[in-house]
C-alpha cells in the first residue's frame, strides 16, 4: 500500500516542527518544508526517526520550486495532508510598510499557499485529502503588522474558496487561527521587554497564550477522521481572544464578575 505522507512547510519554526511531530501520529512519512534546508535538517533530527521525517528545501513563493518540492513529495507515497504553515511579519504598521514589504509578506502568507495546494492538487484528490492553512488572529481583528495581516485574511477565505470548490473530490480544508505562541519570532520583542508575555496574558480568556503544540493539536485534529464532516472553517487556537475581553467587558457592564 501506498504510504501516507504529510506536507508542512516553514516546517524548521517552532509550530512547524510541533505540527509535523504530531501529525506524524496519523502518516507513514512527515516532510518538513522550509526554505532553510540547514534548520529544517535539525529540525527533522530533533524529531528522532529520519526515515520518518524527512528535511526538503523549498522557496514556497517560487512556483517552480513549489512544483520541484510536490514531485518529490508524491514521489515518497500518496500525500494526504497539506499543511500551509510558512509565514512570516515584517512592517508592523502601515506606515512602515514599503511596497516591497506588502508584496513579500502577501507572497509568502497568502501566494504560497495557493502555489503549495495547486501543485499537490492531483493527490490530495486521489486521497480525498486534508488541506490546513495556519492562519492567525491578525486576519480576523487588528493588532499590527498590516501586510501580514491583510494577507491571512486572504488565507481565511482562500480556505473557504478551496473547500466549497474541492469538497466534491472529498477534499476538505480547513484553517488554524493561533493567537500569540512563544516562537523566535517573539523572542525580539521578549529581549525589549521581558515582560511581554505576562502582560499580554491579560488580553486573553484562559490568562495564558497558546503553545506550539496546542496549534498542532488542532491541526492534527482537523486532518484526522474524527473532522471528517467540518470543511471551510476556521479555528482560532488563541484562549479566547477573538471570542471578547474581560477588561472591556467590566468597563463597559462595571460588573466585578468579569
Amino acid at each position: 500500500m501506498s504510504r501516507s505522507v504529510a506536507v508542512v512547510t516553514g516546517a524548521a519554526g517552532d509550530i512547524g516542527r510541533a505540527i509535523a511531530a504530531r501529525l506524524a501520529d496519523s502518516h507513514d512519512l512527515v516532510l518538513l518544508v522550509d526554505i532553510d534546508l540547514a534548520a529544517a535538517q535539525t529540525a527533522a533530527a530533533g524529531l528522532g526517526d529520519t526515515e520518518r521525517f524527512i528535511a526538503v528545501q523549498c522557496d514556497v513563493t517560487d512556483a517552480a520550486s513549489v512544483t520541484a518540492m510536490a514531485a518529490f513529495a508524491m514521489a515518497q507515497g500518496a500525500v494526504t495532508t497539506l499543511v500551509n504553515n510558512a509565514g512570516a511579519a515584517r512592517a508592523v504598521s502601515l506606515h512602515d510598510t514599503t511596497p516591497e514589504i506588502w508584496r513579500a509578506d502577501t507572497a509568502l502568507n497568502l501566494e504560497a499557499a495557493f502555489l503549495c495546494f495547486r501543485a499537490l492538487e492531483g493527490s490530495l484528490k486521489a486521497v480525498q485529502g486534508s488541506v490546513i492553512n495556519i492562519a492567525s488572529v491578525n486576519g480576523m481583528a487588528v493588532f499590527g503588522h498590516p501586510a501580514y495581516s491583510a494577507a491571512k485574511a486572504g488565507l481565511v477565505h482562500l480556505t473557504k474558496l478551496i473547500a466549497v470548490e474541492y469538497g466534491k473530490f472529498g477534499i476538505r480544508c480547513n484553517a488554524v487561527a493561533p493567537g500569540t505562541v512563544r516562537t523566535q519570532a517573539w523572542e525580539a520583542r521578549a529581549a525589549a521587554n521581558p515582560q511581554v508575555f505576562e502582560e499580554v496574558k491579560r488580553w486573553y480568556a484562559l490568562r495564558r497564550i497558546a503553545t506550539a503544540n496546542d496549534v498542532a493539536n488542532a491541526v492534527f485534529f482537523l486532518s484526522g477522521d474524527q473532522a471528517a464532516a467540518i470543511t471551510g472553517v476556521c479555528l482560532p487556537v488563541d484562549c479566547g481572544l477573538t471570542a471578547g475581553q474581560a477588561e472591556l467587558a467590566h468597563t463597559f457592564s462595571q460588573s466585578d464578575h468579569y
